[in-house]
């Protein structure tokens, strides 16, 4: 009997084993294709000159630089958003508020609600208070802080998380010697927890250089002749001119391949960012010592 048993659970074990198994394949062929397919449609019209020049004719002719600039503004104001006020929010919960406060369960919930809502509602959010409340007009400002405040659960989350895996007996320790808490923070828990919060960093990074919607309403404009002059300005960006360039263009015979060439620049800035950021992770836990 005890054996008849013990043959099920080794085939339970393998039929869950192979499950995960084969969901893993096809994650990854799915991923293969999905990249191998844009990587097809979109090579053809990459060169330096599609890179580094100014659209001409409409966006008919000419290269994508103000889009990967007007990208990179996005993606670099919506991070001055989000981190700083994704740490301290996490550093609250975790160091300082009351584990069994009902007002704290009540943000832990509004904060994974927030994450649930639609993209667009958060382009119509910084249409009416930023753009039109605040008077930023559509434009890097807007663009930066809609995108910042739309990332800020996935920074808090995962802040949360890495602060938590700290171990407590680095407090403590730190506790003992003298040190007040924001010291403990500030120089012991904030830096063991540095490679956790890269990470969710670089989840909300991905996010944001890919999203069109919310910054259809507060920062994109449809075609630019130059780079935006202050924050003020309109700009290009990298998903909405794929948008622009497959609904708007009067030449689809040309623009078409220049949409797949930019989504392959945008697939491709978002994994170099990663990239850089996975490696940068892995070299600090390397010279962690606990």
């Amino acid at each position: 009997m005890e054996e008849v048993k013990l043959q099920a659970k080794g085939v339970s074990e393998k039929f869950w084993f192979t499950l995960c198994g084969l969901a893993m394949v096809v994650i990854g062929l799915v991923l293969g294709i999905l990249v191998g397919f844009v990587a097809l449609q979109g090579s053809g019209v990459i060169s330096l000159e599609f890179l580094f020049s100014f659209p001409r004719r409409g966006m008919s002719e000419g290269g994508i630089f103000p889009a990967i600039v007007g990208t990179l503004y996005l993606v670099l104001g919506s991070t001055l958003v989000s981190l700083p006020l994704g740490v301290f929010t996490a550093v609250y919960l975790v160091e300082y508020a009351p584990r069994s406060s009902p007002f704290l369960q009540l943000i832990r919930r509004a904060i994974h609600c927030l994450a649930g809502i639609p993209s667009i509602v958060f382009g119509l959010f910084g249409l009416a208070v930023f753009v039109k409340l605040f008077g930023f007009g559509v434009s890097i400002v807007s663009g930066s802080l809609t995108l910042g405040i739309m990332s800020l659960p996935v920074v808090i989350a995962s802040c949360e998380e890495a602060l938590r895996s700290v171990p407590y007996s680095f407090r403590e320790a730190s506790l003992a010697l003298g040190a007040p808490r924001w010291t403990t923070v500030r120089r012991v828990v904030l830096p063991a927890a540095f490679p956790g919060i890269l990470t969710g960093l670089i989840l909300a990074v991905g996010r944001v250089a890919g999203e069109t919607a919310p910054i259809m309403f507060t920062a994109a404009t449809f075609y630019a002749r130059g780079l935006p002059r202050s924050p003020f300005d309109r700009v290009l960006a990298l998903p909405y001119h794929i948008y622009g360039l497959v609904t708007e263009g009067a030449h689809p015979e040309k623009q078409i391949p220049m949409a797949y060439g930019t989504a392959l620049v945008l697939l491709a800035l978002v994994l170099l960012v990663n990239l850089s950021a996975i490696l940068l992770r892995q070299r600090l836990r390397s010279v962690r010592k606990w």
